[in-house]
């Protein structure tokens, strides 16, 4: 398990407000870096098979030879991650596969020097020492970072997040005689803001809890809207969002027609 990340390194925006990135898990990191390691052992191999290939067949000489066998780790360990990595702006096959990408500390786009300082010390930390460097780097450090990305600046961020579904708020049945009489006045947008927000997540929240924020949002919605129904305070409040969504499309399809009135009468004119 890698280090907490510290207040001081939460990436800030212009007007100082905290950017939710999240860095990618020591596990997934690891699993990508694997990926990336036989990648370029299966490069290397090929290199090498095709040197002794052509060593064998009479087509290349000696010192020819000689030259394939230090260029091939060279191109394997240290040219094709860096090419990989500056071209794909910060990803790899492995972090294709684990859904991360490589990116400066104050998560902005890495550059050429970033991907070389990076490739340079991976040589040693993953190919040299096996990985071992980089483990250890990684379990300690904030953001599960290893040796080359704490040299240059860098960590790797986090960019597939689960796909969330909406919960659409659906009339309760025990409401459908309210709803044809009710009157919700417009909600604060905070209030309503904060309503939606308790009707997506109100399944995952223990029922005390669950029961006490719904009876907090609703007597701060009780002001917009009557009649109020005798009804458990969840299922008003699902009915009171039905209401007003309902009520701002039909908003919405009036300005439409308006619009499109205007619109005709313009080109008429």
């Amino acid at each position: 398990m890698s280090a907490p990340i510290d207040e001081s390194e939460e990436l800030l925006s212009g007007e100082a407000v905290a950017i939710d990135a999240l860095p990618l898990g020591f596990m997934l990191r690891a699993a990508g870096s694997l990926i990336d390691m036989v990648v370029g052992l299966v490069v290397y191999g090929l290199l090498v098979f095709m040197a002794l290939w052509l060593s064998s067949n009479g087509l290349l000489s000696e010192a020819t030879f000689r030259i394939l066998t230090i260029v091939a780790p060279v191109v394997s360990f240290l040219v094709l991650p860096l090419t990989v990595e500056v071209a794909l702006k910060g990803r790899s096959l492995g972090k294709l596969a684990v859904g991360g990408r490589i990116v400066r500390a104050d998560g902005g786009a890495i550059g050429f020097r970033h991907s070389f300082i990076r490739a340079m010390l991976g040589v040693l930390e993953i190919y040299i020492t096996l990985g071992s460097v980089a483990v250890i780097t990684g379990v300690f450090a904030p953001r599960s970072q290893r040796l080359g990305d704490l040299v240059a600046g860098t960590y790797s961020q986090r960019v597939r997040t689960p796909r969330l579904v909406p919960r659409v708020p659906v009339l309760p049945p025990a409401l459908g005689g309210w709803a044809q009489i009710a009157d919700v006045a417009r909600l604060p947008d905070r209030l309503a803001r904060r309503i939606s927000q308790f009707l997506q997540s109100a399944p995952n929240m223990v029922p005390a809890a669950r029961e006490r924020v719904a009876r907090e949002l609703l007597a701060e919605a009780t002001p917009f809207v009557s009649p109020m129904p005798d009804a458990p305070a969840e299922l008003v409040l699902a009915g009171i969002s039905v209401l007003r969504r309902e009520r701002e499309r039909r908003a919405l399809e009036k300005a439409d027609d308006r619009t499109a009135l205007l619109t005709g009468r313009r080109v008429g004119v």
